[in-house]
């Protein structure tokens, strides 16, 4: 179809809203404006039209004004009766055409100053084009305001730096290439999200859900927004905040369940873990300068390491490395005199082993020698000698304590 025909045709484009429920009250908080286009049997995403390059930019900036507008005249007293707030879409390379001031005029005429801080622009930043220091400028104005800026499909191609300059409210996550197979790949990439999030203030939307173990997913990795097809489906027309409330509650209620037991079933394997190497120490009496009674302890951990070494309280290792390679105990004598203590909470870690922590086990992480993802159980010898033991990824995934 001719792009002019869509310019002529624009009364006929349908706006559809996608409600956005909280994780907290269990009802709708706000919209995502959709913008649709039908010719015959084709239909056209007017936020994809925006971003097609090969359309003239002055037709794709006339195309989502007149979706923003027309959204906001229906949308207003919605926002206004029910205090929802409206997700309007909005492309950084047509804002940029003239840095923003249009954009920010059809706000004002279209919306009371009052109703502004309920107006989220959802921006992919990872498809602007332009110098990213520009267009934090206008982004940074209109939020004077009180609108607010929620970051779309935020994944391994965003860029940090870029999130940070445009202190988003709300970062959303497009989930629906999550499945059984690939989810724990992606697991590293989800919790660097959810803890940029925490450092920044923002909140996690997950998008795009179209399953029950998506919300699961969503629900268990902190966010606090949901949306998708699985909740409800777009419409012209809007709904009661409360309308899957008791649904919604009751799967959360069995989520909660799940993960309780998951959880005590975990609590219980690192309870055993824990009281495994504390007797093993006990019965191997391990030295740091004595190699034979490393191996000793070594030959006890096969099941369960394929790392250990003893630090000093200060991070000084006062031990060589004891690594299981191809089957085989070896000894790494220049590991001697290393010091961990530029790892994040190291020293608070010799603090609560010292004082009151029996033994502690790090989060997982990518082993820097291996790439093997792993986690290491800490415990204090003595006053000065602190034992670190990396346990092998089979023994945390036949158990079940890997994240």
């Amino acid at each position: 179809m001719d792009v002019l025909d869509i310019l002529e045709r624009l009364d006929e484009m349908s706006v559809l809203f996608e409600p956005i429920y909280s994780a907290d009250e269990h009802v709708i908080v706000a919209y995502e404006v959709i913008g649709e286009f039908t010719d015959g049997e084709e239909m056209f995403n007017i936020v994809d039209f925006t971003y097609d390059e090969s359309i003239p930019i002055d037709i794709r900036n006339e195309v989502e004004r007149y979706l923003i507008k027309k959204a906001m005249e229906i949308a207003k007293e919605e926002v206004m009766s029910s205090q929802v707030s409206l997700y309007l879409p909005c492309n950084p390379n047509l804002l940029m055409e003239d840095f923003g001031d249009g954009y920010f005029q059809l706000l004002k005429e279209e919306m009371d100053e009052s109703l502004l801080p309920y107006i989220y622009l959802v921006i992919p930043e990872h498809k602007f084009n332009g110098e990213f220091e520009q267009l934090q400028h206008p982004i940074r104005y209109i939020k004077t305001y009180g609108v607010k800026v929620a970051l779309d499909n935020i994944g391994s191609d965003s860029n940090l730096d870029q999130i940070l300059m445009l202190e988003p409210a709300v970062l959303k996550i497009n989930v629906s290439q999550l499945n059984y197979n690939v989810w724990g790949a992606q697991n590293h990439v989800f919790t660097t999200i959810q803890s940029l999030a925490v450092k920044i203030g923002a909140t996690l939307m997950f998008d795009n859900i179209q399953t029950d173990y998506q919300l699961h997913h969503a629900w268990k990795n902190g966010a606090r927004y949901f949306k998708g097809v699985y909740l409800q489906q777009p419409s012209n027309q809007f709904l009661s905040k409360d309308t899957l409330k008791e649904k919604f509650r009751n799967e959360c209620k069995q989520f909660i369940s799940t993960e309780k037991r998951l959880l005590e079933v975990k609590y219980e394997e690192m309870k055993k873990l824990q009281k495994t190497i504390a007797n093993i120490v006990e019965y191997t009496k391990p030295d740091g300068k004595d190699v034979d009674k490393l191996l000793q302890l070594a030959k006890q951990l096969e099941n369960y390491a394929f790392r250990f070494y003893i630090c000093n309280e200060e991070g000084f290792q006062i031990s060589p490395n004891i690594v299981r390679k191809n089957g085989n105990w070896n000894v790494e004598e220049q590991a001697i005199g290393k010091n961990w203590s530029w790892r994040p909470y190291f020293l608070f870690n010799i603090i609560k082993l010292r004082n009151d922590v029996k033994g502690e086990l790090s989060d997982i992480y990518s082993d820097i020698a291996t790439g093997e993802l792993t986690r290491t159980y800490s415990m204090a010898l003595n006053e000065h000698e602190y034992l670190f033991v990396d346990l092998t990824y089979d023994y945390l995934y036949e158990h079940n304590i890997v994240n």
